[in-house]
C-alpha cells in the first residue's frame, strides 16, 4: 500500500504544533537577515553551538550594513567555534552585497538569494520561506531522510541531491504558501527529533502507521558503499581549527607566534607530535589562501594573525 500524502501531511503538522522546539529564529517578528544568518550558522552545525553565538551576533551586527562595515578579524573572532569559519567572511561578503545593491534588505525570492555571495540552492529555499513565507522545496539533511523513508521506503536518500529526488519533494509540497512552510519545518523537526539517521525512534513517530521504510522492515542503506565518513583528528582541519583558536585568543591588530606555535594552537599540542610533519606549514598557508589569516612582512615576517 503506498503511504497517503494527505494523511501524512496532516500527521507532521500536527505534530509540529505541539513538539516543535521554540528556537529563536522561528519566532515571529523575526527579521530576514537574522533568519539568513541562522540559516548559515546551523550548516554542519548543532542547535546548542549556533544559537548563543546567533544571539551576540544579532546583538552586535543586527543588520546587513552593520556587519558589512565590521571588521574581518571582528567576524572570524565573533564566529567563534562554529567551524568552517570560510562561512563567516562569506556572510560578510552576503552583507555587502545586501546594503551595497538591495538598499540593506534581504531579498525575497530564490533567484534573488541565490544571487547573493555564498548561498546556495538550500539556503535560498529555507531563506525564502521561513524567511518570506514562499512556497519553496526545502530540502536539507534530515527532510531528504524522512521523505525517503516515510514515502520511497528507503533507509536514507542517496548521498548526491539530484533532480529526481527533487521533483519528487516538489510534488509533496502543499501548494497554499503558510501551509508549505510550515510542512517545511515540520519535516525538517521531525528529522531532527525523531526520524534521525543512526537511532530513528520510530514507536514515537508521528508517521509509523504510513511510512513505506517502516512496513517494509527497516531495510539496510543501500549507498552505504559510497558514503564517505569525514574524518577529524589528525587532519588538516584540525590543524587549521587549532591555528584559528590560537589567534582568536590575541587582540586583532596583534601579530601572534611562529607558525610552529600556531599550530599547538589553544590546546596546546605539541605540534612535533603531528603524524604528518608537513601539516604545519600546508594548514597555515591554506588558511592564508582562504583569507583568513593575514601573513606578516618585512619585520613581521614569520609571523601571523586574523586578517
Amino acid at each position: 500500500m503506498r503511504p497517503d500524502l494527505p494523511t501524512i501531511r496532516s500527521a507532521v503538522l500536527a505534530w509540529f504544533e505541539t513538539n516543535a522546539r521554540d528556537l529563536p529564529w522561528r519566532r515571529p517578528g523575526t527579521s530576514a537577515w537574522a533568519v539568513l544568518v541562522s540559516e548559515i550558522m546551523l550548516q554542519q552545525t548543532p542547535v546548542a553551538r549556533v544559537e548563543p553565538v546567533w544571539r551576540a551576533w544579532l546583538t552586535r551586527w543586527p543588520a546587513p550594513a552593520d556587519l558589512a562595515v565590521a571588521r574581518p578579524a571582528d567576524v572570524l573572532r565573533a564566529w567563534d567555534r562554529l567551524g568552517y569559519p570560510r562561512r563567516a567572511l562569506r556572510l560578510q561578503e552576503c552583507a555587502r552585497v545586501i546594503t551595497a545593491e538591495h538598499d540593506g534588505v534581504v531579498p525575497d525570492t530564490e533567484a534573488g538569494l541565490l544571487a547573493l555571495p555564498g548561498i546556495g540552492q538550500y539556503t535560498a529555499a529555507a531563506v525564502a520561506a521561513f524567511a518570506h513565507g514562499r512556497n519553496a522545496v526545502v530540502l536539507d539533511t534530515n527532510v531528504r531522510r524522512v521523505l525517503t523513508r516515510a514515502m520511497e521506503g528507503r533507509a536514507l536518500p542517496p548521498p548526491t541531491l539530484g533532480r529526481a529526488e527533487r521533483e519528487r519533494a516538489a510534488s509533496h509540497l502543499p501548494t497554499d504558501p503558510a501551509t508549505s512552510v510550515r510542512w517545511n519545518v515540520g519535516l525538517m523537526e521531525l528529522g531532527a527529533l525523531v526520524c534521525t539517521a543512526r537511532s530513528p525512534r520510530c514507536t514515537e513517530c508521528p508517521l509509523r502507521e504510513q511510512c513505506a521504510w517502516l512496513r517494509a522492515g527497516r531495510p539496510a542503506d543501500e549507498h552505504a558503499a559510497r558514503r564517505r565518513t569525514q574524518a577529524w583528528h589528525g587532519t588538516d582541519r584540525q590543524v587549521r581549527g587549532r591555528i584559528m583558536a590560537h589567534l582568536r585568543a590575541h587582540p586583532p591588530e596583534e601579530w601572534a607566534a611562529t607558525a610552529e606555535l600556531l599550530t599547538a594552537g589553544a590546546d596546546g599540542a605539541d605540534p612535533r607530535a603531528l603524524p604528518d610533519p608537513g601539516q604545519p606549514a600546508r594548514a597555515l598557508a591554506s588558511l592564508v589562501a582562504d583569507g583568513l589569516v593575514a601573513a606578516g612582512t618585512g619585520v613581521q615576517a614569520g609571523w601571523y594573525r586574523l586578517p
